[in-house]
């Protein structure tokens, strides 16, 4: 057994540093990443570049205290206004529809046999204390998968994979992204959990009237002994997922398949969290907000974006002129491509 992780070991080793070097002769020959001093400037096409610098050790845990204050800040700046309004008027309209949508979601799944009960392979365990303990194992059924999706460990995994790569590559832009993703983690716990004890509504297993009973503020033992009757509003999974994704896609701008993707995976993991009775639909629009405003905060900080506006700007310009010709005034049009 150790003998074949060894072996594994090895090949990704193998395969990183040859990796490291293609990246290298790419960066050579194509000019797309320049190095200047402790900067490394990314042209991501369209006449847009992203600058990141030297990551500071740490930072995502360093950066806390700013970026939290900074997504405090514009939530409650004038442009916020509209988007607070629509956030609030679709929870309002979901709550009309909460335990309709629920049981249609239920019946639907239960027509095509997607099944909800959260079933899992363990993979590899050890004895601690006499018991067996999990430490890796694979979800059996497809709506277990989604769901654990939204539990963030797969955001996780791709972040320790930008991290491993960036640090072999010396790819400032990876590295970033990785402390993005570890930073809005942190953010999105425990601002959903603020939100939750606050809110205390009932998740879809353990209402006792439809829609949920919403008791506010319930106490720190109440909570943590029945913690599925308070914790619904807003799901920290999609908050978790939504940041995720905005992170990848900003970052990652030249990559056209990471917001479809991504977003059709998070509408996923709401079906499959509505299936297996842990959120209401209206859970949803709130956590999807959080989530995408944390993501923004996270990157302002870490990254530049430098041609993008002049490049709006200066295409498809259009100007007036008047010209004074053999005594008269003359209007003229010039537009520049």
């Amino acid at each position: 057994m150790f003998k074949k992780i060894a072996i594994l070991l090895l090949i990704i080793i193998h395969y990183s540093v040859v990796r490291s070097q293609a990246t290298n002769d790419s960066i050579n020959k194509d000019k797309k990443i320049t190095r200047i001093n402790d900067e490394m400037v990314y042209n991501v096409g369209n006449g847009k570049s992203l600058v990141y610098t030297k990551p500071r050790q740490f930072g995502f845990i360093r950066n806390l205290p700013g970026d939290a204050a900074g997504i405090a800040s514009a939530a409650f700046k004038k442009e916020s206004v509209k988007p607070w309004l629509l956030i609030a008027g679709s929870t309002g309209l979901l709550l009309l529809c909460d335990q309709a949508i629920a049981d249609g979601v239920i019946q639907f799944s239960d027509n095509i046999h997607l099944h909800a009960e959260e079933k899992n392979k363990n993979l590899l365990n050890f004895k601690m204390g006499g018991k067996d303990v999990s430490l890796f194992r694979l979800p059996a059924n497809v709506n277990t998968a989604l769901y654990q999706v939204g539990q963030g460990f797969p955001s996780l995994l791709i972040g320790a994979g930008l991290y491993t790569y960036g640090k072999i590559n010396k790819d400032y832009r990876a590295l970033s992204t990785a402390s993005q993703l570890a930073e809005a983690f942190i953010l999105m716990g425990v601002s959903t959990q603020i939100v939750k004890r606050v809110t205390g509504r009932q998740s879809p297993s353990e209402t006792t009237t439809p829609g949920g009973k919403w008791n506010f503020l319930p106490s720190f033992s109440q909570y943590q002994n029945h913690t599925p009757n308070f914790d619904a509003f807003p799901s920290g999974h999609l908050a978790t997922l939504m940041s995720s994704v905005t992170i990848f896609s900003e970052n990652y701008p030249e990559k056209k398949w990471i917001k479809p993707v991504g977003y059709s995976i998070t509408g996923l993991v709401g079906y499959a969290m509505i299936n297996n009775k842990v959120h209401w639909a209206s859970d949803y629009p709130l956590a999807l907000a959080m989530g995408y405003l944390c993501a923004k905060q996270v990157v302002k900080r870490n990254r530049q974006v430098v041609g993008s506006a002049a490049t709006a700007k200066k295409r498809g310009e259009l100007t007036y002129t008047f010209n004074y010709l053999n005594g008269a005034v003359m209007p003229g049009i010039i537009y520049k491509f």
